[in-house]
C-alpha cells in the first residue's frame, strides 16, 4: 500500500517538471534541471514513507517518474495546440492565465 501511494505522489509531482521540460531546448541546463530536481523529493518520500531502497521499489518509482514526465509533456502539447497565445514553462501559471 505504501509503495502505491508513493508512486502516485511521484507521478503527480513530476507532471509540472515534464511540462517545463517540454518547452525548453533538449540537453540544455534547464532540461537537466527539469529531470533532476524532483529526485531529492523522491528520496525524501522513500525515507519518510519507510519503503526504503529495496530493489523491487526501483522499477515502480522509475515508471511513475517517467509517466509523470510524459504526462506533463502531453499536457503541454495539448495546451499548445488549443491556445493561440504562447505558453510559458510553468503549468500553474498557464492554467491561471488561460481560464
Amino acid at each position: 500500500m505504501k509503495i502505491s501511494l508513493v508512486a502516485i505522489a511521484v507521478l503527480i509531482f513530476n507532471v509540472p517538471f515534464g511540462y517545463w521540460r517540454a518547452n525548453i531546448k533538449k540537453f540544455s541546463f534547464q532540461w537537466f534541471l527539469a529531470i533532476h530536481l524532483p529526485i531529492p523529493f523522491i528520496v525524501f518520500l522513500r525515507i519518510y514513507s519507510d519503503i526504503g531502497f529495496a530493489f523491487y521499489t526501483y522499477p515502480i518509482l522509475v515508471a511513475a517518474f517517467y509517466l509523470g514526465q510524459l504526462l506533463g509533456t502531453k499536457i503541454y502539447a495539448r495546451r499548445r495546440s488549443i491556445h493561440s497565445t504562447p505558453l510559458t514553462s510553468c503549468l500553474v501559471m498557464d492554467i491561471y492565465r488561460h481560464q
